[in-house]
C-alpha cells in the first residue's frame, strides 16, 4: 500500500510540475538563438513566470549561451560568467523571480544583438484568471541547465531596452493541465 501511494504521489508531482511551467524558445517561431533575431521585440509580447524555462537552440559550431551579470551583459562581456551552455541545445529553469542576462560569448555576436534579458516574474497562483504562459513544442531531447551553485539571478537592474529576436508563442497548459492532473491522480486513487 505504501509503494502505491509512493506511486499516486510522484505522479502526481510529475504531472503537476508539466503543467504549471511553460517552455520557450527563444526567438521561435520566426528564429533562433541567431544574429537575425530580434530579442527586444521577441521577449515584449511574452510574460515568464518563475517555474517556466527557455530552451536556446543554435549551431554549437557558431554560437553558445553565456549568463552573466547585467553590467556584462551591457557591456557584452562573457569574462565573468555566471553559467555557460554549448550544446546547442539548453534548457534554462526560470526558478526565481528577477531578471536573467544572456549573450553569445563568440566575439563580435553580442555586440551584433545577440543578447536577451528575461524579466521573469512570481508565478501566478493556480486558478488565477490571468492567461496563461506560452509553451513552447518540445523536440528532442535538450540539455537542462542546473542552476550556478551559490549564484541567484539579480533582481535589480533598470528597465534598459533589450536586444533583438522574434515572437512566438505555441499552446498553453496552465489550469488545463492542473485540472488534468488532479482528474488523473484522482483515478489512480480510486484503482488503488
Amino acid at each position: 500500500m505504501a509503494t502505491r501511494a509512493l506511486l499516486v504521489i510522484t505522479l502526481t508531482a510529475a504531472v503537476l510540475g508539466i503543467a504549471l511551467g511553460a517552455s520557450y524558445t527563444v526567438g521561435a517561431p520566426r528564429g533562433s538563438w541567431d544574429t537575425q533575431t530580434n530579442y527586444v521585440q521577441w521577449t515584449s509580447n511574452l510574460k515568464f513566470r518563475a517555474g517556466d524555462q527557455v530552451l536556446f537552440r543554435y549551431s554549437r559550431a557558431t554560437h553558445n549561451v553565456v549568463e552573466v551579470s547585467k553590467a556584462d551583459y551591457d557591456a557584452c562581456s562573457a569574462s565573468s560568467p555566471i553559467a555557460s551552455f554549448q550544446t546547442g541545445n539548453d534548457i534554462v529553469p526560470l526558478t526565481a523571480a528577477g531578471s536573467r542576462y544572456f549573450i553569445c560569448g563568440v566575439p563580435g555576436h553580442c555586440d551584433g544583438g545577440m543578447k536577451v534579458r528575461i524579466d521573469v516574474e512570481e508565478a501566478t497562483p493556480s486558478g488565477s484568471t490571468g492567461a496563461p504562459s506560452p509553451v513552447s513544442p518540445r523536440g528532442a531531447a535538450p540539455t537542462v541547465a542546473p542552476m550556478p551553485s551559490g549564484t541567484s539571478p539579480s533582481s535589480s537592474g533598470s528597465g534598459q531596452a533589450m536586444p533583438p529576436s522574434s515572437s512566438a508563442v505555441s499552446t498553453g497548459v496552465g489550469s488545463l493541465g492542473l485540472c488534468l492532473g488532479v482528474a488523473f491522480t484522482a483515478g489512480l486513487m480510486v484503482f488503488y
